[in-house]
Formats: C-alpha cells, structure tokens, sequence
C-alpha cells in the first residue's frame, strides 16, 4: 500500500538523491564499471577448470595460487546452498538444475586436488544436492531445459563427464571442424550452438572427439581439423585471455583443452597453440577472480551502464552537463571497435558491453552507445562534435547492416536464428530505431525503421506484450519478462508504432500492476523482504514488486502521458473514445502508484538491492548493482518532465493509499 501522497517536490528530492548517488558511483574515473553479482555458477566452472588444471597440466609454481583460488570457491559455494539442496546463479535465485549440476562437477573435482579440507563438503550437504537434483529430474531434466540448443547442455555434460560424474558417450558430438570455414559461412552450416559459442564448439568438440572418436572416412577430417581449428580458437581469444569476458565459456574452454592433453595417443595437435590458449584462459580466471572468493558472470558492463547513465541523467531538464567531461566522451569513443572483429567476424563501428578486450559488438549496446554520445554533443567542443558524429554514423551503418530479413536486429550476427539467442529480437529492435531518431534522417534509415516497426507490430502478443532477449523473471514459469520487452519498445518507438499496438501496450502494463502500487517480482522478492524485516531494511514498503521493472514501467507510461492528454490516439486508434478516456485514467493512476512505489522505496534504501532480472547467454541469470539506480533516476526525470502538463494530477487530486 502506498502510505504517502504524491507530490512534485517529492519527485525532485529523490531524483536529486538519486542523481547524486549514480554520480558518486564513478568514483574517481569518468565513467560508470558497475558491479555484476557473484554467481555460483561461474564460481563452479572455474573451480572447476582450476582442478583439472592442476590434476593434468604442467602448471609449475602457479599450483599453489591455483590451490588456493580451489580453495576460496569452494568456501564461498559451500555458503550458497538453498534449503531445497540446489544452487541458484545468484544469491537471489532459485536452485536450477544447471547450476546444481555445476557445483556438483566443481566439488568432485576439486575433492581430486587434496588442496586441504576447506574443499571438502559435508555429506548431509551432498546429499541435499543429490537429493535435489534427483527430485528435479536428474540428466533427462537437465536436457529438457535446453531443447534443441546444445549451446549450454554440452559443456556441462563435458564438464560432468571430466568429472567422472556421467559417461562420456553422454556428451554429444561437436562439429568443431566447421570452425575451419570463413565466418560468413557460420550460418549456412547449420551449427549447433549459437553464434557466441564457436569456442565452446571447438574445444568440447576436440575433448569429445579424443574420447570417443567416430568412424573414418569422418575421422580423418577430424584429425586433420584439429590444428586449423586451434588455430581459430587462438585467433578468438582476446587479450584479457576471457572469452567474452565470461568466466563459463572460459573455463569450459580450458578444461576441454587440458583434458584433451592428457590423453596418452599420439596427436598431431601443435601443443604450442593449445597451451598458449590454456594459459591465457587460466590467467583470466586468476585476475576475474573477487575478493571474497567468486566469480561474476561476466567481467562488467561497463560501456553499458556507462550509456545508460549518461542517457537517465542527461534527460532531466535541470541537468547542467557538469557531470560531463572530456574524459568520458573520450573513453566512451574509445569503446567502439575499429576493425573486423575476429569472435564474430563483425564489421567496424559497434559497441560492445565493455571496454575489455572480450567484449563483442552487439546491436544493444551499439544503439545505447551512440544515444549517448547524442547527448553529450551539447556539452562538447565542436572538434569533440564532429568526432562523436563520426563515430554515431560508423554505428549506424554498422547496425543498418546486421537487420534481419524480418526486420528485428539480432544480438550479434545476421542471419543465424535458428536457436535463441541469436533471433531477431523486440528490446534490440526498439532501441535500434530510438538510435536512428538521433540521426539525420536518409532513405536507407527510414526503410530500416519501416522494417523494424513491422517486425513489432508483428511480434506483439495477443495481451498487448512484447517479450525481450536478455532479461527475465524468475518467478514467471516461462522465464520471461514482458514488463522489460513492452516498457522498452513503448519509451523507444512509440511514436512511429500506431495507436492500436500502443494502447494495447498500455493496456498490458497498467493491467500488469501488483498491488502493492509497483511491477514485476513476485514470490522471492516478498520471501526476500519478509526476511529481512528485522534487519537493516525498512519493512512495509517492498512486497513483491522490483525497482528495476517498476522504473521500467512508469517511465514508459509517463512517456505517454502527454501523448494521451493530448487525445492523440482518439483520432488514430479504432478503440472507442470510452476505451481511450478508460485507458488515459488508468495511466495516470499507474504512474502516480507507481511513482510513489519508487520514493516510498528509495527512502527505506531499498533501492540498493538489485534484482536478477538479468538474463545471459544460455538462461544465466545475473544482477547489476546500477540497475535499479539507473532505471529509477530515468523513470523519475521522464515524471519529473510532467510537472508542466496541466492534464498531470498534482497531489490533491491523488488520493493517499
């Protein structure tokens, strides 16, 4: 229940509280790095990859930091174990089978190192596990999960079968062969895993190849495979020695490889090739590594957020620019790639996640990127302006070039889309399109924006949603998150959608509202509160609803507002005036529940907890600490924006609840 009125001067207090706590999270760089949540996940493979290291590779010296690293992991994990006995991807989750089978791989293996007894595991714990992973529906579950895709379930088959934990005519088959041809040629080979995963395909294909073999003539074009297709997954590997930054596909990658060494046969494998790939993966998970003994899922999002702060601050009209600076502008350019990028084989121009050097272009935080730098161009030097255009036009014709026939964007590679992931999705198309209204507009972006339109109308469901790529909800059986997908395709394109696909929009989100005022959630965020009644947090106020889909919400409805007062959509719609006025009131109470959700929230400080919403390659689920700062500083400036409108009720007209 809401238990304070709305007002305006509330709206500016907390949007200028919020604004001095997302600038204070610079601290002294220029930019925003954020803080992804540890993940047992990632914390498993490592352990993992790190024991099979020291069991089966010339590691020298660095056993002992290995050893110790083993050591550390297995303590944190030990603390992450829910009551039902499995693990969750973070501390927030639930207990997931892929997960629960992870820590299971990761402590046998490291029980093999005899490091000391911090790696050993208490047997009723054990047998929590196995009794969780029994009731979830062991190996046949694990598959189901993933379907078609053999992306994610091969390596932790792989992963499993090193172990010693399943046979290794469990893991299927690898076509890592097909790595040998030229990129462009990726999507015609009907490649089992998604377009990210090409080092996965390598090294796993090569472990299962060495233990199982096939029968010749194919044998012999594996054989001969083995070395060009090394030579590749060198080629791919960045200089952070993380394959995308990301600590799973890293390690998947080195335990593959050390176990392929191990392997007494003769091979014509170029040992040179292989080792260097296996140490610079090892040094990647030593320097990931955090303080307290995990590992995130990624390194960071840091071009992200980055260009999601600048965008949530840079639209308050009080904004004076003077969180601005050279700096920033510089190292955001600088985060553009330049060349062919040799993971996906992408042309110059796009922005990844990062400024790591395993970051990928992607067509999420290419769009997100030269938004930003759209906005920064008032605070810049008029040299600084014509090298930020530059760079926003490399990015547009680097994402006019990756739209798919249907006319959505995929993440990484056009074409692939037969396998999640890499599909035409809704939240990148919309945030394709936001970026190309910064642009001057041209024939090609105008019929790229038709096309993306259409690809919308087309994917809008029949409650009025639209479901997104990377993000979630756990409390959902599906998994998705239609409050993320419909709040970001309404606040990017909702001007060029039409007024049917809009008020259905609408109608989806403010007919999606929790009782409690906010949106999004569901049980573990109220078990999570409940919780913590008695502790640091302020009772009362967070029931079941998120920060993240709240601000997400509300900033998309008052983005409308005026749209709506200004009965814009009477004359376009087919819906009757009746419906339109139902709708209009029905918006402005969502708002003003929702706005008072965010303050009431933001003055217990429960807007420091983040949430997972965040959903990474292959169903792994992942908070970010800026998330809910971010998305409710956005949120508050587009309400703050309203105070003009004579149509916005102000607190006289909103009742208490």
């Amino acid at each position: 229940m809401i238990d304070a009125p709305y007002d305006q001067q509330r709206v500016r207090q907390t949007l200028d509280q919020l604004r001095g706590e997302l600038l204070a999270q610079r601290g002294d760089a220029p930019h925003w790095t954020g803080r992804l949540s540890a993940s047992a996940l990632s914390t498993a493979t490592a352990i993992s990859a790190l024991s099979v290291a020291c069991e089966q590779f010339d590691v020298g010296e660095r056993r002992a930091v290995y050893l110790e690293l083993i050591q550390r992991g297995c303590r944190w994990l030990n603390e992450q174990q829910n009551p039902d006995g499995g693990f969750g991807d973070t501390d927030l989750s639930h207990s997931n089978i892929a997960t629960s089978y992870l820590v299971l791989a990761a402590r046998t293996l490291a029980a093999k190192t005899n490091a000391d007894q911090t790696t050993k595991v208490p047997s009723e714990s054990m047998q929590a596990l196995s009794g969780y992973l029994e009731t979830a529906g062991g190996i046949a579950a694990l598959r189901a999960r993933y379907g078609t895709d053999k992306t994610f379930v091969v390596p932790i088959l792989n992963n499993l079968a090193i172990a010693g934990l399943v046979p290794w005519s469990d893991v299927a088959a690898l076509p890592f062969e097909a790595a040998v041809f030229p990129q462009a040629m990726y999507r015609f080979l009907g490649m089992p895993v998604v377009s990210y995963a090409v080092p996965a395909l390598v090294a796993i294909g090569q472990a299962k190849f060495r233990r199982s073999g096939c029968w010749p003539p194919w044998s012999w074009v594996r054989q001969a495979a083995i070395a060009p297709s090394l030579k590749v997954l060198e080629r791919m590997q960045p200089g952070s020695g993380g394959y995308l930054e990301a600590t799973p596909l890293t390690a998947f990658v080195v335990m593959s490889l050390v176990d392929t060494q191990s392997d007494s046969r003769p091979s014509t494998r170029p040992a040179s090739t292989c080792h260097r790939v296996i140490e610079q993966g090892l040094q990647f998970l030593v320097n990931s590594v955090d303080a307290d003994g995990s590992w995130p899922i990624d390194t960071n999002l840091a071009t992200w957020v980055t260009s999601l702060s600048v965008a949530a601050l840079a639209m308050d009209a009080n904004d004076s620019r003077d969180w601005s600076s050279d700096s920033l502008m510089e190292w955001l350019l600088s985060c553009q790639h330049t060349v062919r990028h040799p993971f996906t084989g992408a042309d110059p121009g796009g922005w990844g996640w990062t400024d790591l050097s395993g970051a990928v272009p992607d067509a999420d935080d290419t769009p997100a990127a030269m938004i930003a730098l759209s906005q920064l161009r008032s605070s810049s030097s008029s040299d600084q302006r014509e090298r930020m255009d530059t760079a926003r036009q490399a990015g547009s014709d680097w994402l006019l070039k990756l739209q798919n026939r249907d006319g959505g964007w995929p993440t990484f590679c056009r074409g692939w889309g037969k396998l999640p992931f890499d599909r035409s999705s809704t939240d990148l198309t919309a945030h394709a399109i936001r970026a190309f209204r910064t642009m001057p507009s041209n024939p090609r972006i105008e019929t790229a924006i038709r096309r993306g339109l259409k690809f919308l109308r087309k994917s809008q469901r029949a409650d009025g949603s639209w479901l997104p790529l990377w993000f979630g909800n756990q409390d959902r059986i599906e998994e998705d998150n239609p409050i993320y997908g419909t709040a970001k395709v309404l606040v990017d394109v909702h001007r060029e959608l039409g007024a049917d696909s809009i008020c259905r929009g609408i109608a989806y989100l403010v007919n999606s509202r929790n009782p409690d005022g906010g949106w999004g959630g569901g049980e573990s965020v109220t078990q999570f509160w409940d919780s913590h009644e008695s502790q640091k947090f302020s009772p009362n106020v967070s029931r079941s609803s998120t920060f993240e889909e709240t601000s997400l919400a509300v900033e998309a409805l008052a983005s409308l507002w005026k749209r709506l007062c200004n009965h814009e959509f009477e004359h376009e719609s087919s819906n009757s005036l009746d419906s339109i006025s139902c709708l209009t009131e029905l918006t402005r109470d969502a708002i003003l529940s929702g706005t008072n959700w965010l303050i009431n929230g933001v003055q217990a400080g429960h807007h420091r907890v983040a949430w997972p919403i965040g959903f990474y390659f292959a169903k792994l689920w992942y908070h970010e600490r800026l998330y809910p700062l971010i998305f409710t500083t956005a949120a508050l400036t587009r309400v703050a924006s309203l105070a003009p409108a004579t149509d916005f009720p102000t607190s006289a007209d909103f009742p208490s609840r």
